[in-house]
């Protein structure tokens, strides 16, 4: 399944909230753990796991900053129950890094890797949506550190936690896996139309037994 609903959920000029959610002015700065310090000799952005040529794709900063750049405006929906929307996203969209770096016919889920390990999982279907991606600007500027410089993942139709801050790269997954905040209670899809916060609302088939 992909996107369930997003600039299609607005009514003329008045925009729709998922459920439970509140209008947000401003981007609140939410994380977990330590902004990590940027350092460009050392960064790269991997994909690996099940590709098509069973080899790992690396880019360095230079290289991935040359890559297409693409722009979607499109809303961010936080677990924390704010919204934020409108806004404009700058990066590379997920289906050119899939054009890159093809995954095998065989996968069916992508965990997208960040800074200290952190990981969060998402379905195929999910990560190749047109809006999906690996943002390195909104509005026009560049991201700033707290917000995930120089690259985090934006999944307009999910919670943004599926989304991470600070992304080094993506494993290719013939089988579902939860990813950090997955494993320690929270929805393993997170679809904000359905209000999928937290493990004990999964339907069966919706995540991999914890």
């Amino acid at each position: 399944m992909g996107p369930s609903k997003n600039a299609e959920s607005r009514k003329g000029d008045l925009p729709q909230l998922p459920p439970g959610q509140r209008l947000q002015r401003g981007w609140p700065v939410t994380h977990y753990g330590p902004v990590p310090r940027f350092r460009p000799d050392r960064w790269e952005f991997r994909v690996f796991g099940s590709t098509a040529d069973g080899d790992k794709h690396c880019w360095t900063h230079d290289e991935f900053s040359a890559l297409p750049y693409s722009t979607v405006v499109a809303d961010l929906h936080c677990v924390t129950k704010y919204s934020m929307l409108g806004a404009e996203w700058g990066g590379v969209s997920a289906r050119t890094i899939l054009e890159l770096a093809p995954p095998a016919p065989e996968v069916t889920h992508v965990m997208v890797w960040a800074e200290y390990g952190f990981s969060s999982n998402l379905r195929l279907s999910d990560f190749t949506s047109e809006q999906s991606i690996f943002a390195t600007h909104k509005d026009g500027e560049p991201l700033t550190a707290e917000h995930g410089f120089p690259v985090r993942l934006v999944v307009p139709h999910l919670y943004a936690w599926k989304g991470p801050k600070w992304v080094r790269g993506v494993e290719y997954m013939t089988a579902d896996r939860r990813g950090f905040w997955e494993e320690r209670g929270y929805h393993n899809i997170g679809d904000p139309w359905r209000e999928q916060r937290y493990t004990y609302q999964e339907r069966p088939g919706e995540g991999p037994e914890i």
